[in-house]
């Protein structure tokens, strides 16, 4: 099989190892399958692709999208990066709490954050490059931002003071955003 499931975190948070096949020439890997992530019990319809560069220091986040709900596969291809994922649903029995990994272009890794959860990544390294599989198409309307430090969460960021687009410097605290009163979708446990 081209993968395998080497971490589950918060029932929800899949890390995948991807399979690599070396030789002199240098090495293939399969990046997504739709009948082994299925077996996997892995969404395997994707609607949309993104790929990113930013440079050491720039911090992406905590993005997150509802209407449609949007779930991330996401991987390092180039340099080295601190993915995070944070369950922002308060039906959810992980409500506040979160999950960072570091990664680089070398780690043949993939990590799963389904809809409901705020992700973001910090890049490590000059010339980072992340991929990402959604489970939906971008609405700009429905895409929304919490704040990188919010004090609720507390993510421990391998950064003290990133680079942020004004967006993400602007973006509210998890707790202002609950109080507009916005549904998110349900647990998928």
């Amino acid at each position: 099989m081209g993968f395998q499931i080497v971490d589950r975190v918060l029932d929800e948070i899949v890390v995948l190892a991807l399979e690599r096949h070396t030789d002199e020439r240098g090495w293939f890997s399969e990046t997504f399958r739709a009948d082994l992530f299925e077996r996997l019990g892995l969404p395997a319809h994707f609607l949309q692709a993104n790929h990113s560069r930013s440079h050491r220091g720039v911090l992406r986040g905590l993005h997150f999208q509802w209407q449609p709900p949007m779930g991330k596969l996401m991987r390092v291809t180039r340099g080295r990066a601190c993915l995070v994922a944070a369950d922002i649903r308060p039906a959810s029995p992980h409500f506040r709490r979160w999950h960072a990994l570091e990664a680089a272009a070398e780690d043949p890794l993939l990590v799963w954050a389904p809809a409901g959860f705020a992700r973001g990544f910090c890049a490590l390294a000059d010339d980072t490059e992340i991929e990402y599989l959604c489970t939906a198409v971008y609405e700009a309307g429905a895409q929304r931002r919490i704040r990188w430090d919010d004090p609720e969460l507390a993510i421990r960021w391998p950064v003290e003071h990133p680079r942020l687009s004004a967006q993400d410097a602007q973006a509210p605290s998890l707790r202002e955003w609950l109080a507009r009163g916005t549904s998110l979708p349900p647990p998928q446990v």
